[in-house]
């Protein structure tokens, strides 16, 4: 858990998605709502300047939950975070550098990274009319596109004070999406390259996107004017992974959603927020970016399922198995033996299993290799090796039992 008032304000619209508590002590404390803000915390209360690390562990959020969607309220993220006083944009593409290696080595299936700057859009709504103080309610509103048409989120700027004008103007922006060369068409916009802040924002990107380019993920990588991520802290570039079979337009939308699990991995740069805690104000640029875990199991457990209509839920390599009653001992002295040279085995903890049963229990958890025993074998020396997709066995004998199944197994 955190103190209520180290999360207030940082999160914009979704504030109201945090945990609030009350400890016994009459503190109000909330449960963490991501790992970036506590983040920023540690490195303000310790004075710390320099710092790359990677962070694993469970953040909650009182959200509507979608299991097939891989959305929980208790859930694990995987953050990734590089602070310190740097050149523009080097970390930046590092940490997208990580992400399109992470995703691409999981083989989740194909997908984009997803980049914009806040600043762009900040100098984007400026020059289209739209007051300072309903920036940030702009930005939820257009970080929406990706759910909702544009009229939705043009009814939604509207309903939050925007004029009609302004919202035209803002939606001629926000639904332009490319690489390098949209840069440069916007740096060659007389009105936009004229705001501060767009200028900072788009030579930024131009860099970021050079930078992409030499680490071999431009293929990857669009520049999206519509992603806006609603978190208030992103002060500089934003990032946001999506599968682009979750992200279909043609796919079914259900309450405004896509069926799918959708983003799977987010972040940007967040040069204001160590500042906030720290005593003097003393600021720590930032860039980070955090991967949805149970977006990525959900992911790899939906594709196990198509493929082979099980999913693997354990490591075990050799099930050891008989068909007749009161084998347990001479069963226990085989997986010890298995035990012994290192294969993962297990055996049914009742001592007269039914042998239907123990092969049900090998196809419904993905064990791929059974060794059967019987007074037969016993007899013989011998023991039978079943591969249970197959059904097919083999009988080997007894001594060079481990040597075979090592051989089948690949180790």
């Amino acid at each position: 858990y955190q103190y209520q008032e180290m999360l207030t304000n940082k999160y914009g619209e979704d504030s109201k998605l945090i945990y609030d508590l009350k400890d016994q002590g009459g503190e109000m404390l909330s449960l963490r709502y991501d790992l970036t803000v506590p983040f920023a915390r540690y490195m303000a209360m310790a004075n710390i300047q320099t710092i790359k690390r990677y962070h694993i562990a469970k953040v909650y959020r009182r959200d509507n939950p979608a299991m097939t969607r891989g959305r929980y309220r208790e859930f694990y993220q995987c953050d990734f975070d590089i602070a310190g006083h740097y050149d523009p944009m080097i970390p930046d593409a590092e940490c997208l550098r990580i992400v399109a290696e992470i995703l691409s080595e999981l083989k989740l299936g194909d997908f984009t990274i997803k980049v914009n700057d806040r600043r762009i859009l900040d100098g984007i709504f400026a020059v289209c009319g739209c007051p300072g103080e309903k920036f940030r309610q702009a930005c939820s509103a257009v970080d929406k596109l990706d759910k909702l048409t544009w009229s939705d989120v043009k009814a939604e700027m509207l309903e939050k004070g925007l004029t009609e004008e302004s919202s035209d103007q803002i939606g001629n922006y926000v639904q332009m999406a490319g690489g390098l060369d949209l840069v440069e068409k916007l740096l060659s916009d007389e009105i936009l390259n004229g705001n501060k802040s767009a200028l900072a924002g788009l030579t930024d990107m131009r860099l970021l996107l050079q930078y992409l380019e030499l680490f071999q993920i431009t293929d990857r990588v669009q520049f999206d004017l519509s992603l806006a991520r609603g978190l208030d802290y992103y002060t500089g570039p934003i990032f946001e992974a999506i599968l682009l079979g979750n992200n279909d337009d043609k796919k079914e939308r259900v309450k405004g959603e896509t069926v799918g699990v959708g983003s799977i991995a987010g972040g940007g740069r967040y040069d204001g927020l160590v500042g906030s805690f720290h005593p003097k104000g003393k600021s720590v640029p930032c860039v980070g970016v955090s991967i949805g875990v149970e977006r990525i199991f959900s992911i790899i457990e939906a594709n196990i399922k198509k493929e082979k209509g099980k999913t693997r839920t354990n490591d075990t390599q050799v099930y050891v198995a008989s068909p007749q009653k009161g084998f347990v001992e001479e069963k226990m002295k085989i997986i010890t033996e298995l035990w012994n040279s290192n294969i993962k085995a297990e055996m049914s903890y009742k001592k007269n299993p039914k042998m239907l049963n123990q092969m049900q229990h090998c196809e419904e958890n993905g064990i791929p290799l059974a060794v059967i025993v019987a007074s037969g074998e016993l007899q013989a020396g011998t023991i039978k090796i079943r591969s249970v997709g197959s059904r097919e066995e083999r009988t080997v004998d007894r001594n060079k039992m481990v040597d075979e199944l090592k051989q089948m197994i690949g180790s």
